[in-house]
Parts: C-alpha cells; sequence; structure tokens
C-alpha cells in the first residue's frame, strides 16, 4: 500500500487512510532517513485517533504512552510511542520490557526500528516513509 503526502495541510488526510489500514495490527515499525517525517506522521495518526495529551518524539524518555479518546479500531486504549534512536545495545531494550509493550495488544508505534530489528514481532508492520523531490513523502507498507 502507498499513501502519498503533497504537504503538511494533508498529512491528517494521509493518517486518516493510515487508520483504515490498520485492520488487527498493533506493531509498526516505521523507517526513514532523519528528518523524513516519521514523528510528524505518528503524531498526526494519534491525533486521528483522540490522544488529547502534547504528543512529542520520545527520543531521550525511549517510549511515550498515550490514552487513545475514541478509536474506530478495536484495540486497547494505550498507545505507545517508542524511539530507538539512542539506543546503544539491544541489553537496554531488553531491561525496558519491550516484550509488555509488544506484545499488549495496545498500539505500538516505533521509529528507528532498525535498530531493534530481531526484537520486532513476525507480525510488524513495516512503514517505510520516503521524502520525494517535491518536498511531498510517500508512506508505504
Amino acid at each position: 500500500m502507498e499513501i502519498k503526502i503533497q504537504d503538511l495541510s494533508h498529512i491528517r488526510d494521509a493518517a486518516r487512510q493510515f487508520i483504515d489500514m490498520i485492520a488487527d495490527h498493533t506493531v509498526f515499525a516505521f523507517y526513514g532517513k532523519m528528518g523524513a517525517g516519521k514523528t510528524t506522521f505518528i503524531k498526526a495518526i494519534c491525533e486521528e485517533l483522540g490522544v488529547k495529551d502534547v504528543i512529542t518524539s520520545p527520543t531521550f524518555a525511549i517510549v511515550n504512552e498515550y490514552s487513545i479518546d475514541h478509536s474506530p479500531l478495536n484495540i486497547d486504549h494505550s498507545l505507545y510511542h517508542f524511539d530507538f534512536y539512542r539506543i546503544k545495545k539491544l541489553e537496554e531494550v531488553y531491561d525496558m520490557g519491550y516484550e509488555d509493550y509488544f506484545y499488549s495488544g495496545s498500539l505500538c508505534f516505533i521509529e528507528w526500528p532498525e535498530l531493534i530489528e530481531e526484537l520486532l514481532p513476525d507480525d510488524a508492520v513495516r512503514v517505510i516513509i520516503e521524502e520525494q523531490p517535491d518536498g511531498g513523502r510517500v508512506v508505504s507498507f
């Protein structure tokens, strides 16, 4: 599947399209270069799911937990947003109890999953965000 985002004014539309395609999946691994728009797209998805909290990248916290106020999905009302950019060793991920998150049935959005690739569940959805020459983005999964 592919979703095209022409510019930031269309990101919420793209987030709604993405949500419509989630189905029964809960773990999403977001791949893309620095500045590709991973955090921005995840923020738009969270907003469309009714998250009322301030949504920020969990770069230093590693994981942020949000509550989903209204979800069109049949999922738990928690959402976990991970950023593994600063992970130095897999032991750090083991120590944080990643299994409790990834196998909780809650939505998990993971930035920089390539750093923990071997720990991703087999059914994790790989989402690739690529910047286009015109400044737009293509989200494929």
